[in-house]
């Protein structure tokens, strides 16, 4: 069993790749970061898959960037993380959006991997 130092370290290794690529505008490397059947849950309607989140990543504008602080983390299971966060998202044209988001990562052979991850928004 991992400790939950270990746990924030996994979780901040798929994120900070995450974060790359969003910043970048990378819908296809950041849709990598993903299982093949990752449940996915922006702001828009659920996807399952990676060709779902690659769509979704880019309808987003250019000059997008995401900045996370990981809160909780737990392990469920060996070979698995689940992180609680808060992300702001901020873009070139208008106000950043605030929202928690909810991530499963799973290791899959030597690799972690976002196999569910689900954006609230809270008033």
């Amino acid at each position: 069993m991992t400790t939950t130092k270990d746990a924030k370290e996994i979780l901040s290794g798929v994120l900070d790749q995450w974060k790359d690529a969003v910043d970048g505008h990378r819908p296809e490397d950041v849709a990598s970061l993903f299982t093949e059947d990752a449940v996915f849950q922006g702001l828009h309607p659920y996807s399952v898959g990676r060709a779902g989140v690659a769509k979704y990543y880019s309808s987003q504008p250019l000059g997008m960037r995401a900045d996370y602080t990981v809160l909780e983390t737990r392990q469920p299971a060996d070979g698995l993380v689940l992180g609680y966060l808060d992300v702001r998202f901020s873009f070139t044209d208008r106000p950043a959006l605030d929202v928690k988001l909810a991530v499963l990562t799973a290791r899959v052979e030597d690799n972690w991997y976002i196999s569910h991850y689900q954006v609230s928004r809270l008033q």
